[in-house]
């Protein structure tokens, strides 16, 4: 998982709240379990006008001109700007893995659902929680400004405007000690590898049966 210590993003506005994660990714695309491959499909009913399908050449498809992940001013967007209770549904790790490989990093809203949240800490991606009020005036600020980014310093907990505003951000301490470091659960494993390799073989010399 890559680190996470101080990230610059062209913000996209998505002015919904209650998005589940079969909107975030249907569950006709739950097939795989690679990881990858899954930004093609990001948001699928919304960003084109038929059904998508697994193995669909996405470029022959229809977009819809109407949706903000489909306008040229935020191609190329790395942070998601969002309303309350944002990923709840299903507990598919499936929606952050989108989202990921989409090229979002950052998704600011006002409320996550539980499991979403976790697992975004999981897979690399910053879920910020901030006021409905702090919300209001960034959204009013990205629909303004065409090019718009915001500075995400996790080590100092802040979300920086351009205007040079900082709007404090609660993270849990563990949470944020993986991010900074790019711990997933299989980094953190991985930090005991020594410890691990021990084990093993002093288990195979008492419990020689057990590998025969």
């Amino acid at each position: 998982m890559d680190k996470f210590v101080r990230f610059d993003g062209l913000v996209a506005p998505l002015d919904r709240a209650n998005i589940d994660t079969d909107a975030i990714i249907p569950k006709q695309f739950l097939k795989s379990i690679k990881r990858s491959g899954f930004g093609p499909n990001l948001f699928d009913e919304w960003r084109y006008m038929d059904v998508g399908q697994p193995g669909q050449d996405n470029a022959l498809r229809q977009r819809n001109p109407n949706f903000v992940l489909n306008l040229p001013r935020y191609e190329g967007a790395q942070i998601l700007l969002t309303r309350k209770n944002f990923g709840c549904g299903s507990s598919r790790e499936h929606a952050p893995w989108a989202l990921l490989d989409f090229g979002l990093r950052v998704v600011i809203a006002e409320s996550f659902a539980d499991i979403f949240h976790n697992n975004c800490f999981k897979n690399g991606i910053l879920p910020i929680v901030l006021p409905a009020s702090e919300l209001d005036a960034l959204f009013a600020q990205v629909e303004a400004t065409p090019g718009y980014k915001l500075t995400v310093d996790l080590e100092r907990q802040l979300v920086v405007r351009p205007d040079g505003k900082g709007l404090p951000f609660a993270v849990d301490t563990f949470r944020k000690e993986c991010l900074l470091n790019g711990w997933d659960d299989i980094g953190l494993t991985l930090r005991h590898a020594d410890l691990i390799r021990t084990f093993e073989e002093k288990r195979r010399i008492e419990q020689p049966w057990l590998f025969a």
